[in-house]
């Protein structure tokens, strides 16, 4: 039998949690050892009482656990445990790792992280400042991390993927759902050049509460983590305390003073978060090998688009255009255009202006240069 399957049916046990699992695994060795333990051996660890040592002796592979196990491996993807090579050094660190990720992509074991959060409903200047610094740590070398979610999130892996770079995802949900679900170019971008993850079985939903627990990831995996965009309440302050309570470094960047959605990062800043003006206000802070680290960026790499994606970007000048305006030209629906200008704005190659007017931006003319360059005969 698969001995994948025995992680899945241990954490599955009712009272079996990230801590007793761990400790089960160091004092039996495998999840194989769990299962074969007697019920007085399993009492012997801090932890586990006698109807958690009843219900692991009794215990029998549920039926959904294989087929949990199926569906990754009908996928294409892995489980990397915690007795894995590749599992990431710096998550074994926090206080309480998961046993094991689900994977889509290449995890390493050792990279150097940072996380890179904020809030879902971002403005430009929040999205345009987080493409920027994303695809500025990533041309450095840095692996970027953050939750794929709207705005903030999606921002970063979107910059960090223009600069050639790697990225990383936490999913509050399971590999088999993917949310938010227009994200699905996204989801196999970022395999392609990193890692999507998660913590939850595969058909997992987004549910609410999972968020906060995937937060403790995102944080663990990294060495620092930047929060752009948050309100006094936002998830990404969570990530934050999580980040400062594991050790590691907390940076945020400034909004305006007017913005709501600067008040949460205005506040970490108050209270003693790195103020991040550029890129090397986050590179000094980390214990990095800083001659590698330091040297200018390498060109960023243009995104790729979709067919619908481009006869939006045709439409864009560098003078401001009205949505509306938009709709009529390209007769297409108003949420279509709107979805569609989301994926330029966070492929960085559009931008909205005050009005809900959008422009092009300049990096969307090297991609029409490389377009021609590609067609010419003989190149």
């Amino acid at each position: 039998m698969d001995t994948l399957i025995y992680w899945l049916a241990l954490k599955a046990v009712r009272g079996v949690g990230n801590h007793l699992f761990l400790r089960l695994l160091q004092r039996f060795g495998t999840p194989q050892g769990v299962f074969h333990a007697s019920k007085p051996e399993l009492q012997e660890v801090e932890g586990v009482n006698d109807p958690v040592a009843a219900r692991i002796v009794q215990s029998e592979i549920p039926e959904g656990v294989q087929e949990d196990l199926d569906r990754v491996y009908e996928n294409g993807y892995r489980i990397v445990t915690f007795s894995d090579p590749s599992y990431p050094a710096l998550l074994r660190e926090i206080h309480d790792p998961p046993p094991f990720l689900y994977v889509h992509g290449t995890l390493r074991s050792k990279s150097s992280n940072i996380s890179i959060v904020g809030s879902r409903n971002a403005t430009s200047y929040g999205r345009d400042v987080t493409r920027r610094l994303s695809a500025d740590l990533a041309a450095r070398g840095l692996t970027v991390v953050s939750g794929m979610a709207r705005g903030i999130d999606s921002a970063a892996h979107w910059g960090a993927l223009s600069a050639g770079g790697q990225t990383i995802a936490v999913l509050g949900c399971g590999l088999g759902t993917i949310y938010p679900a227009e994200n699905r170019e996204l989801f196999d971008r970022i395999a392609e050049n990193g890692a999507v993850i998660s913590e939850f079985p595969f058909l997992a939903k987004p549910e609410a509460h999972h968020f906060p627990i995937r937060n403790r990831i995102i944080s663990g995996l990294s060495l620092g983590t930047v929060i752009i965009e948050a309100t006094p309440k936002s998830g990404s302050l969570i990530t934050a305390t999580l980040a400062a309570e594991q050790g590691r470094e907390v940076f945020a960047v400034p909004g305006s003073v007017t913005s709501f959605k600067s008040m949460g990062t205005h506040r970490l800043i108050k209270q003693g978060a790195k103020l991040v003006e550029h890129v090397q206000d986050i590179i000094e802070e980390l214990p990095l090998d800083m001659p590698a680290f330091a040297a200018a960026p390498a060109p960023q790499r243009v995104p790729e688009v979709t067919i619908q994606e481009k006869k939006v970007l045709d439409q864009l000048t560098a003078y401001p255009t009205h949505i509306d305006n938009l709709v009529r030209r390209l007769s297409m629906r108003a949420g279509e255009v709107s979805s569609l200008l989301l994926h330029l704005e966070l492929k960085g190659l559009a931008s909205q202006q005050p009005g809900n007017r959008f422009v092009r931006s300049p990096q969307a003319d090297r991609l029409d240069a490389e377009s021609t360059h590609a067609s010419l005969p003989g190149l």
